[in-house]
């Protein structure tokens, strides 16, 4: 493959960057957002410590409208709601307020679905020895499932990662627009060979640091 690095790299580290601050920021908002919808989906379950059939079937409706939305889609259906909050519906900073939208509510269903799991017994052990509902989360909910849920924040990972590329293809910058415009688009394949593997070695180094820390868990 015969790159030209001095003009390429540059480009490629800036790139990165911008990836970067995408999935980074959507991890964390998105990841700590849908951890609280996630509860309040759980909690709110007929029969659950807070169970609200209203507040449940409003969230529980919520969720199965935007998950299932493929992003492109999504983001030119949120358009209006981006502009008004971030000002704008394209650029780095409108992309990232997206991801960080459909981000949160893909992960509160994988938050909702690891904490259906946990037995029944164990909870009720803790409400019979009068536990507040605050305590339950803390003490049992979150510790019982805290496993599967870094597993599930290791798929929220890759998906975010997705939802970036598709961002850049649309103007955001990021690896995803850097494998379009310097790549697919000059037909310069080694390019795209090299965002992939990039792209690829992210992935795996997370995947196995996401499977290290639930084996910890596990075995605490």
């Amino acid at each position: 493959m015969n790159l030209d690095w001095d003009r390429l790299g540059p480009l490629l580290w800036q790139a990165g960057g911008e990836t970067a601050y995408m999935v980074l920021i959507t991890l964390v908002v998105g990841g700590f957002l849908g951890l609280l919808l996630g509860l309040g989906l759980y909690l709110t379950r007929p029969g659950n410590l807070l169970q609200n059939r209203a507040v449940f079937a409003v969230l529980n409706v919520a969720i199965n409208v935007v998950r299932p939305v493929p992003f492109l889609i999504f983001l030119v259906a949120l358009g209006p709601l981006t502009r008004a909050v971030v000002g704008r519906t394209i650029g780095i900073e409108a992309f990232t307020f997206a991801m960080c939208f459909m981000a949160t509510f893909v992960f509160a269903r994988l938050v909702e679905q690891n904490l259906v799991s946990i037995d029944p017994g164990v909870v009720e052990a803790a409400r019979a020895m009068g536990a507040s509902p605050l305590r339950i989360v803390r003490t049992v909910l979150v510790p019982e499932a805290l496993a599967p849920l870094i597993l599930g924040y290791t798929f929220l990972f890759v998906g975010v990662l997705d939802m970036s590329a598709i961002a850049g293809y649309l103007g955001a910058g990021g690896l995803g627009d850097f494998a379009i415009v310097h790549g697919y688009r000059q037909y310069d394949w080694a390019v795209t060979f090299v965002v992939v593997v990039i792209i690829v070695a992210v992935v795996q180094v997370v995947q196995l640091l996401g499977n290290y820390l639930a084996r910890r868990a596990l075995h605490r």
